[in-house]
């Protein structure tokens, strides 16, 4: 009785998964919970106030926004831009172009106290800007210029396909979206990125070559690592693998290098490579598209009612008038605060697959779990469930520590509990 009952229990732990082999030394619950703790006190609440703040500017951001597009509107503001376009422009077609330039740099100045606020007072008062006003109006301005080739483009573009199909413009104006979003990611970091900081080769070293072994590991076709100057702007780490056709590249901030460790930096790269090899940006190109798509046609349906009732108090045609864009755009504005929640749960859901691909690649989870906290010096570390499904684009930290530690006791062989401090530096 007693050998049949010795190979029973032998069959069992034969059978039991690594976590609870590991159990009895490393507890992944008691070691997330020593990471979450060392973010405390004034520190926890700083960062609490600013993330929860956020959720008010959401609403606060889409109220003022369409207030400006009705500003716009109800002036005849829109009308008179689209007056003179049409003064200037020689060919029907470069309208929309010319209306662009009044309409985007006046949209811009009517919010301009609260981009002000939101965008420099606020991130100074959580220390969480390293440039002077006179530099952000300097980079806010160069962002305007970009916004005003941007918009001119996108106008010409979209209204040329709502003369030719003023029914199912929405679908076709669903492709202009689709190819603006693949051109800007093709683009940004070659000419775009650049305007606002400095990129330049990684110096040679170990780990240099760790980042270019893993993504010729995961066969992402890059043969260099690029550095740029963020913390010009602020103390945040971040880096990316970022564009198509032929001008994709890896980056990561200063930040990143001067403030993590090795394991850190391999582990936030490995998260990156996930998104390339994964396939994220196709998958957020189509979704986001298909987003835009259902705006589009909300719009369509509205945009000829409220014309109809106070298109000739605007000094507004029809929907094929490039003067019609603003409410256009607060119809938008409306229908994307709504769809948040949606937006939140798919970008969630790529970065926690990219989360547990960078595991995997990387194999750091102390240095995966340490980023977290990092990150959480601005992302309220641990939401209620419903609060993270609302407002969070992220996994939430407590979220992505869990995840690193269940991987450490799953893959890890005999792991070591780790003692973090709120440094970031750990002890065994």
């Amino acid at each position: 009785m007693i050998r049949y009952l010795a190979v029973a229990a032998a069959t069992v732990l034969l059978v039991l998964p690594t976590s609870l082999w590991a159990a009895a030394g490393f507890d992944p619950v008691a070691a997330t919970n020593a990471y979450v703790e060392t973010l405390s006190g004034e520190a926890r609440e700083r960062s609490d106030n600013y993330f929860e703040g956020g959720y008010w500017l959401l609403l606060w951001g889409a109220i003022v926004g369409v207030f400006a597009e009705w500003v716009v509107l109800r002036t005849r503001l829109s009308a008179k831009f689209r007056d003179w376009a049409e003064r200037v422009a020689k060919r029907r077609w470069l309208t929309p172009a010319l209306y662009a330039i009044p309409y985007v740099i006046v949209s811009t100045l009517i919010v301009l106290p609260w981009t002000i606020y939101t965008g420099f007072f606020r991130e100074r008062q959580y220390e969480l800007m390293n440039l002077g006003f006179g530099e952000w109006l300097t980079e806010q301005a160069i962002g305007l210029g970009i916004g005003v080739i941007g918009m001119a483009l996108f106008l010409m573009a979209l209204f040329a396909v709502i003369r030719r199909s003023p029914k199912r413009w929405w679908i076709w104006g669903s492709g202009v979206i689709t190819g603006f979003i693949i051109i800007g990611i093709a683009i940004a970091p070659v000419f775009i990125s650049p305007l606002f900081n400095d990129y330049t080769p990684m110096e040679d070293g170990p780990l240099r070559d760790r980042i270019l072994a893993m993504a010729e590991e995961h066969d992402v076709p890059a043969d260099n690592v690029y550095v740029f100057d963020q913390s010009r702007q602020h103390d945040r780490i971040s880096a990316n693998v970022s564009g198509l056709f032929g001008t994709m590249r890896i980056s990561l901030n200063d930040n990143l290098l001067e403030r993590g460790t090795p394991e850190e930096v391999e582990a936030v790269m490995g998260h990156e490579l996930g998104h390339y090899v994964l396939n994220h940006v196709l998958l957020l190109v189509v979704v986001l598209s298909l987003i835009f798509g259902l705006g589009l046609f909300i719009t369509a349906k509205l945009a000829p009612r409220i014309l109809a009732r106070h298109g000739e108090k605007w000094g507004i045609r029809d929907v094929s008038d490039p003067a019609a864009f603003p409410l256009f755009t607060a119809i938008l504005t409306v229908y994307f605060l709504v769809m948040t929640p949606a937006q939140n749960t798919l970008i969630r859901t790529v970065e926690s697959q990219a989360d547990a691909f960078g595991l995997d690649a990387a194999r750091q989870p102390d240095g995966f779990a340490s980023v977290a906290m990092k990150l959480s010096q601005y992302r309220k570390i641990e939401p209620g469930a419903l609060e993270e499904f609302l407002f969070f684009d992220h996994p939430s930290g407590r979220t992505r520590v869990q995840m690193s530690m269940d991987w450490k006791a799953e893959n890890v062989e005999d792991p070591e509990m780790i003692v973090p401090t709120a440094e970031g530096e750990t002890d065994s």
